[in-house]
């Protein structure tokens, strides 16, 4: 099979102009956005915007149309013979979580600039405009909250959402996207900043997130689905402290025992829903007590966590969501303790457009290349798109290490199998 797909690598006429593009921009990005252990590139921050001009930059180097829309992202556009028929997009985020990898988001963006810069070169011009979309904040690391800048487009956002604050800095998401030129009001009415009956389809690419593809030594896959959530940023398990060496067990009213009491019982209830089939993960990511209060002899009255359900089926997620809420009232009543839930928050899940799964397939096969279809464990801003009414696809490339980590690993030839696909299925839909 990979002997195989070498020797048709070297018939792809795009690779060479593919590669050298994708490398300096892959190095450039890193160079201007490292933080000395990974990448940092923040939502609404400094590290993104930096990321959006690096892009923009080359764009206008290679021929090509740029601008800022009203939420802020960058689009990059090839205008086609027929401007009034719906575009055709492409793209994916340039921010990133702290200390993240390089290729998380990006790699779908110089994909887009690649496809389109190509087209540009050759002298092909599609009949429906093409369009590179370098969106603002797909990750949750800042505001708690996925998808912000796709989410903005299609007037998704709350005055909630607008007024969550940033852990850091104490400064409101309105703030900082204010302060890269967000159209903050329009925002705050929900008016759509983007109309969804101008979009013919959509189009991402990004690495896998997850261990598949690495394991069934595949350089691609063709996406089906993404999976929704369910999350609270914080949860605080409230108890009372005391002395470890004085209280005894029926009279202590111990966080963490409480709060272990509960993620082990959550973690049975995975692993229930899933010998019946049933698709699900839960994640306790930030979990602890107060670094001020927490000592070796005390016991601790405060725990702070977050909470996280993903299952492509919403029935599911709402299901484990109710498990959740019943077992904080079961152990609270037996513990002595309360649970107290900040805000939910919640992304939908999404399907793919079949028509485009079966295009991305073809494409792949023509190119010699597996057509392995898989879900997406992760969220993307393909779901956004997918849930405004537009057909949406996406292409999963190889990745070791898994993502949101500095060990990324994808590797070029991968990625520029990826970029074929994508660019042989965008080809057939343009003309």
């Amino acid at each position: 099979m990979m002997a195989a797909l070498a020797e048709k690598r070297a018939a792809f006429p795009e690779e060479s102009a593919d590669r050298k593009l994708a490398e300096e921009l892959l190095d450039a990005l890193r160079a201007k956005t490292s933080d000395g252990v990974g990448i940092t590139r923040e939502s609404y921050g400094a590290g993104e915007s930096a990321a959006l001009d690096l892009v923009e930059a080359k764009a206008r180097a290679l021929g090509l149309q740029t601008e800022r829309d009203a939420g802020a992202n960058l689009v990059v556009t090839l205008e086609g013979s027929e401007p009034e028929l719906p575009f055709l997009a492409c793209g994916s985020h340039l921010d990133s979580v702290p200390q993240g990898g390089n290729f998380d988001g990006a790699a779908g963006v110089i994909a887009g600039l690649a496809i389109l810069a190509g087209f540009k070169a050759e002298g092909f011009r599609p009949r429906r405009t093409l369009k590179l979309y370098a969106l603002r904040g797909e990750e949750s690391a800042r505001f708690g909250k996925a998808y912000l800048g796709s989410s903005a487009l299609f007037g998704g956002l709350t005055p909630a959402d607008l007024a969550v604050k940033d852990a850091q800095s104490g400064r409101t998401l309105a703030e900082c996207m204010r302060d890269v030129g967000v159209a903050v009001d329009r925002v705050e009415r929900a008016e759509p900043l983007l109309d969804a009956a101008r979009v013919a389809a959509w189009v991402e690419l990004h690495i896998e997130q997850g261990p598949v593809l690495v394991a069934r030594n595949l350089p691609v896959g063709i996406v089906t689905g993404i999976r929704g959530n369910i999350r609270h940023r914080a949860v605080e398990c409230s108890g009372e402290a005391g002395h470890s060496g004085a209280v005894p067990r029926w009279l202590r009213r111990d966080a963490v025992f409480a709060t272990a009491e509960l993620i082990t019982h959550l973690d049975r209830h995975w692993r229930t829903l899933l010998e019946r089939g049933r698709d699900v993960v839960v994640t306790s990511g930030v979990f602890g007590t107060d670094p001020q209060e927490h000592a070796i002899a005390r016991i601790p009255g405060t725990v702070r966590f977050s909470f996280e359900v993903r299952s492509q089926n919403t029935e599911t997620l709402e299901a484990f969501y109710d498990l959740f809420l019943s077992e904080c009232a079961l152990i609270g009543e037996e513990r002595g303790v309360s649970f107290k839930l900040d805000r939910r928050l919640e992304s939908t899940s999404a399907t793919m457009d079949a028509g485009w799964v079966t295009r991305l397939k073809a494409a792949a096969r023509g190119l010699g290349l597996p057509d392995e279809e898989i879900p997406s464990g992760a969220g993307h801003d393909a779901a956004v798109f997918a849930n405004a009414g537009i057909p949406s696809a996406m292409i999963f490339v190889r990745n070791e290490h898994g993502s949101h980590n500095p060990k990324e690993a994808m590797e070029i030839d991968d990625f520029l199998a990826g970029i074929a696909v994508m660019r042989a299925a965008i080809r057939d839909a343009a003309q």
